[in-house]
Parts: C-alpha cells; sequence; structure tokens
C-alpha cells in the first residue's frame, strides 16, 4: 500500500490534489504557505484539508514502520511464509496487523507452553480437527507421569485451543465487532473503609458516576474521560463488558463444525476459558483504549475550537493601556504600557478593604492616564474584578477612557514563565502578571502564544487526553491563526514570529537581534539579510510579513513577493502606479483575471491577489467591544432564580457552554438550554467571547454551581 492509497481512503479528495500536497510537504513548504499560495497546484485546498493529509501521511509512515519491525522479527524467527508475509503488506490498518502477529509475539510462558512441553499439542489438533466420534480413547495416549488422567490431558488440550481461538483473527475480529456494537460501560464506586474528609469530599464530584450503566457506543467523550479519572484518582471502578452467552455463542459459530460430536464439549470448554482469560480481557481494553481516542480527539478538537476562537478574539489594537491584576489584601497591582506593549509604569494601589485608600487611588489612577496618556484600561477578571470595575468607574477621567475586563486565565503562568522572567528580568511576578492582562486587551494573539495553550483554561479534560496529540492539534491551532492574521515584521516579538510560515524559533531571534541592531525594516527583501535566512525561509515567510509603510506598499499586504510584477502589470495595464491601484475599488472591478494566468500563477493565486489589493492587510478578526455587567450582581449570593443577565461565552464543551456573568464563578448553559429545538452542536449556537444575555435557572451556593439558560 502506497501514502497515496492509504490517505485516499480515508478523505475524498482527488488523487492528483494528494500527490501535489506530499510533494510541497516533501519540499519543506508549510501548511500556512501552500493553503495560501499554492492553491492552483493542490487543487485549492484549504488549511484543514492539507493538515488532514498531513495527519495521515504521519500514520501511514508509523504503520510502515510497525510493518516493517514486525516483517523483521518474524524473519528473524524464521517464521516468515509467502503467504505471511502477503497477507502482512496487504493490512491497512494497525490492529490488522497485530493480529497476524499476535501467535509469533514473544510472552511470558503461558499455560498452554507447558501444556505442549507436556506433549499434548496433538490431542488439542485432533479434537480441533473434531472428526473423531470418541477422543476418551485418544486421551489416553497421552498420559504420562506430568499428564496423570484423561482431565489433565483434556485440562492441557484445552488450554492450547483456547490460546488458538484467542490468536485467530477471525474470531478477535468477529468478537471486537461484537464488543463495539453492544458493549456496556460500566462504573461502581470504590469505597474506601479509612477515607479522610478531603477524599470523601473529592470523591463527591463523581457521584453520579457511583452506580452508572450505558451503551459504550453512546457514551459522550466528556463522560467517558470523566469516569475514566475517577478511575484513576482511585475513587470508581470502570469496565466494559458484553452479554457473556452471545459472545460463547458467536466464537462457537466461528469454530464449532459439529456441536454433536464430543470434541465439540471440549473445544466449548476451552471457548469459555479462552473468552475468560484471554479473548474478553484482551479486547475490552482495547475497545476501551478506542473509545478513549475517540474520546480524546473530541476532546481536543473542543479544545482547538476554543483556541481558535480566543486567539482571534477582537483586539483593541495599538493603544496606551493601563492595566490592573486586581486584589483585596495585596492590593491591585497597575502598570501602564505604551502602544507597542513596553512598560512605562508600575505600582500597587489600595482602593479596597482592609486598607481601603479610594481617595489616594482615584487620584493616583486619573494622575497615571492624564501622564501616559492612556486610551484603555484592561482589568483581570480575577478576585476583586467587579469590585475594581466599579472603582475605576468612579474616576473623573479628563479625557475618555474605555474600561474592559479581560480574560486573565494563564497570566499567572506566563508571569512564572521562563519567557516572561526573559521579557522582564528586574520585575517581579506580580507586574509581569499585570502586563500580561493588559497585552493581552491590545493584542490578544500576540499575548496568548507566549502561554501554554493547557493553561488558558478553555477546554475539557485537557489533562486526560493524549498529551502528544493535544500538543500537534494546539501547534497547528496556533500556526493557523498567527498565519491568517500576518505579523507585523517590526512590532512582532520572538515568540510571535516563532509561528510564522518557515521561521521557527532560532530565525525569530535572528530577526529580532537584526531589527535591533540594524533599525526597523523598511523593504521584505531585507528579510534575506537577516543570518541564516535563506531563500526557502523567504519564500515561506515573507507573505506573512506585514511592513506597514514600507517603500512598496506591497510588502504591507499578503501578496507575495513573487507576485509583485504581476501586479505591476495589473497597475501597468490600467496606466496607474501600484500605490494607486491598492484599495482602488474602481480600478480593481477592471481587472480580467483570466488574462493573467500564467504557467506559474493560476486563477486562484489571481484571485487571491486581486481580493487583497481590495483590502490589503485586512486584519480578519473584529473590533473588541465593552461588556457591562450587571452592577447589582456581584457575588454568587446575589442570584435568584429567573433573573436576565448579560455575560460572555468563556468556555465552550460537549455539553454546553460556560458563561461569565461577572462574578468568581461561570455559570453553565446546558445544550438543551442553548435555544428552542434540538442542538448537535453547541458551536453551532454560540462562540467564544460572544455576549449573551442568559436567565438564571438554578444556584447552588454550597457547590457553587450556577445553572443558565439561553432561551428567554
Amino acid at each position: 500500500m502506497t501514502a497515496l492509497a492509504y490517505i485516499q481512503q480515508r478523505l475524498d479528495l482527488p488523487s492528483s490534489s494528494i500527490t501535489a500536497t506530499l510533494q510541497l510537504l516533501k519540499d519543506d513548504c508549510s501548511i500556512p504557505f501552500i493553503s495560501r499560495y499554492r492553491k492552483d497546484v493542490t487543487g485549492n485546498l484549504d488549511e484543514v484539508a492539507i493538515e488532514n493529509i498531513v495527519r495521515l501521511n504521519r500514520d501511514f509512515d508509523q504503520l510502515e514502520k510497525r510493518r516493517e519491525s514486525i516483517l523483521h522479527l518474524l524473519r528473524e524467527q524464521e517464521v516468515l511464509t509467502p503467504l505471511l508475509e502477503e497477507k502482512l503488506l496487504a493490512c491497512g490498518t494497525l490492529q490488522e496487523m497485530e493480529d497476524l502477529y499476535l501467535p509469533y509475539k514473544k510472552r511470558k510462558k503461558t499455560r498452554a507452553d507447558v501444556a505442549r512441553e507436556r506433549g499434548l499439542e496433538p490431542l488439542a489438533k485432533i479434537i480441533m480437527a473434531q472428526r473423531t466420534a470418541s477422543i476418551d480413547g485418544v486421551a489416553a495416549r497421552f498420559l504420562t507421569a506430568e499428564v496423570p488422567d484423561r482431565e489433565a490431558a483434556f485440562l492441557g488440550a484445552r488450554d492450547i485451543i483456547a490460546e488458538w481461538i484467542n490468536e485467530n483473527q477471525y474470531v478477535r475480529k468477529a468478537v471486537r465487532r461484537l464488543y463495539q456494537r453492544t458493549s456496556v460501560l460500566s462504573s461502581k464506586q470504590i469505597t474506601r473503609k479509612e477515607a479522610t474528609p478531603e477524599e470523601l469530599a473529592a470523591a463527591e464530584k463523581y457521584r453520579q458516576y457511583f452506580d452508572w450503566q450505558e451503551p459504550l457506543h453512546k457514551a459522550p467523550p466528556h463522560r467517558l474521560l470523566a469516569m475514566l479519572r475517577g478511575e484513576n484518582e482511585g475513587y470508581l471502578r470502570v469496565k466494559t463488558e458484553v452479554n457473556t452467552e452471545a459472545l460463547q455463542h458467536l466464537v462457537e459459530q466461528n469454530i464449532l463444525k459439529n456441536p454433536e460430536k464430543e470434541c465439540a464439549l471440549q473445544i466449548s470448554k476451552a471457548i469459555s476459558d479462552s473468552i475468560k482469560q484471554l479473548l474478553a480481557p484482551a479486547i475490552s481494553n482495547e475497545v476501551m483504549a478506542e473509545a478513549k481516542v475517540k474520546a480524546d480527539l473530541a476532546s481536543i478538537q473542543v479544545f482547538a475550537s476554543n483556541l481558535h476562537q480566543l486567539l482571534m478574539a477582537p483586539p483593541l489594537g495599538q493603544k496606551r493601556i493601563l492595566g490592573i491584576d486586581p486584589g483585596f489584601r495585596s492590593g491591585c497591582k497597575i502598570v501602564c504600557i505604551d502602544e507597542k506593549g513596553d512598560l512605562l509604569h508600575n505600582e500597587t494601589i489600595y482602593p479596597h478593604p482592609p486598607q481601603q485608600e479610594s481617595h489616594t487611588a482615584i487620584k493616583k489612577i486619573r494622575s497615571l492616564a492624564n501622564a501616559y496618556k492612556i486610551e484603555a484600561i484592561a482589568i483581570g477578571n480575577g478576585t476583586a474584578s467587579r469590585e475594581t470595575e466599579a472603582f475605576i468607574k468612579k474616576v473623573p477621567f479628563d479625557h475618555p477612557v474605555q474600561v474592559f475586563v479581560v480574560n486573565e486565565a494563564g497570566a499567572s503562568v506566563y508571569s512564572a514563565s521562563k519567557i516572561g522572567r526573559e521579557e522582564f528580568p528586574s520585575f517581579d511576578v506580580t507586574v509581569r502578571g499585570a502586563v500580561s492582562i493588559a497585552r493581552r486587551l491590545a493584542d490578544p494573539l500576540a499575548e496568548l502564544v507566549k502561554i501554554d495553550p493547557k493553561a488558558i483554561g478553555v477546554g475539557q479534560y485537557q489533562h486526560d487526553v493524549d498529551q502528544g496529540l493535544l500538543r500537534q492539534e494546539l501547534d497547528l491551532v496556533v500556526i493557523r491563526c498567527v498565519n491568517s492574521v500576518g505579523v507585523n515584521l517590526n512590532t512582532a516579538g520572538k515568540h510571535l514570529l516563532a509561528y510564522v510560515s518557515g521561521i521557527g524559533e532560532k530565525l525569530a531571534a535572528n530577526i529580532v537581534a537584526y531589527r535591533m541592531e540594524n533599525g526597523l525594516f523598511t523593504d521584505r527583501n531585507q528579510l534575506k539579510k537577516v543570518p541564516r535566512l535563506g531563500e526557502k525561509a523567504f519564500q515561506q515567510a515573507a507573505g506573512f510579513l506585514r511592513i506597514p509603510g514600507a517603500k512598496n506598499p506591497l510588502d504591507a499586504s499578503a501578496v507575495h513577493p513573487e507576485a509583485y510584477a504581476l501586479v505591476q502589470k495589473m497597475a501597468l495595464d490600467l496606466q496607474l502606479e501600484v500605490s494607486a491601484l491598492i484599495a482602488n475599488a474602481e480600478a480593481i472591478s477592471k481587472i480580467n483575471p483570466s488574462l493573467y494566468v500564467n504557467g506559474d500563477i493560476g486563477i486562484h493565486t489571481i484571485n487571491d491577489i486581486i481580493a487583497e489589493l481590495k483590502k490589503p492587510g485586512l486584519d480578519p478578526r473584529k473590533s473588541a467591544k465593552v461588556l457591562e455587567f450587571d452592577d447589582s450582581i456581584r457575588t454568587i449570593a446575589d442570584l435568584r432564580p429567573g433573573m436576565i443577565l448579560p455575560g460572555i461565552v468563556n468556555n465552550i464543551t460537549h455539553f454546553g457552554c460556560f458563561v461569565d456573568i461577572g462574578i468568581k464563578e461561570s455559570g453553565l448553559v446546558h445544550i438543551s438550554q442553548l435555544r428552542e429545538g434540538f442542538v448537535k452542536d453547541v458551536n453551532e449556537v454560540v462562540t467564544l467571547h460572544q455576549h449573551v444575555r442568559v436567565r438564571v435557572t438554578d444556584v447552588d451556593q454550597e457547590r457553587r454551581r450556577i445553572q443558565l439558560s439561553m432561551i428567554l
């Protein structure tokens, strides 16, 4: 099997598109570059299709490595027959290969091995042949000092037969299908005799699973992961089972030829033993692992979708911002940053109890707003957030200042990280955290790329899923977001630049060092002077790096340098300068795309160029908007069922979304309460950071849980 055949079996894409994409990847082209600047080569594949090709190509490589490993091991054992090799080469899944390899796999000494040593394999073969009318006399021929009677002979033979049944690929396939279709997932509470109050409280999180069962194939990902977490923490016992009689009958159908003969009784007993000792535990674990992988992938997709929305959240833009990390006893840490995000000033004020120097704090905020020409204030949404927001609204500013409440999840992680220490080596974690809050209002994408996505808190069970898969998917999301927005070459830090197509960490550091030594870039071609940034890296990166105010106006757009000559020809044909063509809707409407198709540039690329000329360097993100929470709601104690409140969606899961209503606890809108009628996917109804109105349906102060509805 080839990579092309493997991928085409799983994706409904033309073979030419897959082949072209694989060749571009082989030529070290990045996914963003291929999807943006090689549409004519791939047949207009988007990033998602290319990512799927990359993923499946990686899976195929792993499959081939395992195939070669198995073939090598079988050759070493001198058991590789032409027929077995042919079967292994035809396998399209890892499961099929492992089933074929199972009889030859090295393992600890088994009961079947002991029976073989006692000379009972011929008896097992006679029984399995199912042609002997009476096997008692046959069994007598195998009696020895180690096999004293017929029952011992039959027991040993059954051990061998049980192993054969377990290693039969057709039986395993049939049993696997039965488990996939009919297995029941169940969980029971593990009672601890000497459990501490803390352990009892922790176990309460899993109360609904203390006696639970449902079909495995219907169990939603979040429920399966919750049960497995409860098992890992020692509060639940989780298993998956099928009907024992149905399983016995299924295997007998595949093995028994003549149920009336005496051999059938021994085989039936061997089947029971094989199911109990070998097949059921193995297939049960396998099916559970398969369900776990599916649950992992589903949860990772939820996390990836949330992360994409978070990174693409509306930026306020290059403004002078005062950031506040609110607090009571320790005060509010305040910082002032300029348009580039550089720290201008920091100090601590105490507007709340116990110190409550509110008059002094008001004067200080007003003074700083004037001194540093502050245009907006970013308040973290943690402890004392609402109180700080109310305090800020009392400040009599001398000029308009917008006030935003910013999600501060992950700010503390950044402040204690290596990146935070590198950026602000002379300041403590409180200052770094406040700067992160201010910067993420200006540009969430540029700031959040510095934080491990798992610390941002917009997923479900992110610590329970496969961490390698999670990292791969989240990296793809960050790369996709950064390159879809584009990066200002003269203001971006190395952590943002590292995600640009073709750059990476080392080149990003080199770009920043070159900029510091030689001043701002005025031309994309200057990138070629950056140490170690060769022609290939330039080709991959140039279109995603913007230089506002550059000598060539195309350097501020997503038009790739390789297409500059074509744009100049378009302008010349219209008797215009390139600068006069850009954003000139009337002139651009006169361009006939088909006239500019040539051997190197096709119609898809030309259409992209024309779209870019209409709105060069357009940021696909919307503008930031202020959300006003209800001033009468400060804590969970203020909530009453029936209240209608404004809120902002701050997390999305399979089972609903969480909404920030301006207090410490976010409320849950269950998927059934998103709107009237059936909702299959939460993302059909809401997006992260969406401003919504919700109705309070239930408040559990003891468990700190709030139930909300968007059906008003």
